[in-house]
């Protein structure tokens, strides 16, 4: 899922960085190393949850828009991502168009 999704927003233009946490606690370091424009992450991942990775996110740099992608359709986990700051939650399966779309929308 992490290629096709990369493969997708390369050939749109964009630069990539993928990287897998081991722990939430690596991601604000991360995030303040790297510096991205916009966090894209699953909602579940070994050892992380999104809500983590938006909170993480957040403390990192309270400006950096948080993309979450998951096969819940749960409006109360939505809500409540949102409210940690997440900007938008796509469902699987992802559809390309949707995907870019959403990341040029947010990035401007």
């Amino acid at each position: 899922m992490r290629q096709l999704l990369r493969d997708y927003l390369e050939l749109a233009g964009f630069e990539v960085e993928g990287w897998l946490p081991m722990s939430a606690m690596e991601i604000p370091d991360r995030l303040l190393e790297s510096k991205p424009d916009l966090v894209l992450s699953d909602f579940i991942m070994p050892g992380v949850n999104g809500l983590s990775v938006a909170q993480m996110a957040k403390k990192a740099n309270p400006d950096i828009p948080v993309v979450i992608l998951t096969a819940q359709r749960d409006p109360d986990m939505e809500a409540k991502l949102l409210k940690f700051g997440v900007k938008r939650v796509l469902h699987k399966p992802i559809n390309r168009a949707d995907l870019i779309s959403t990341i040029k929308e947010i990035l401007g």
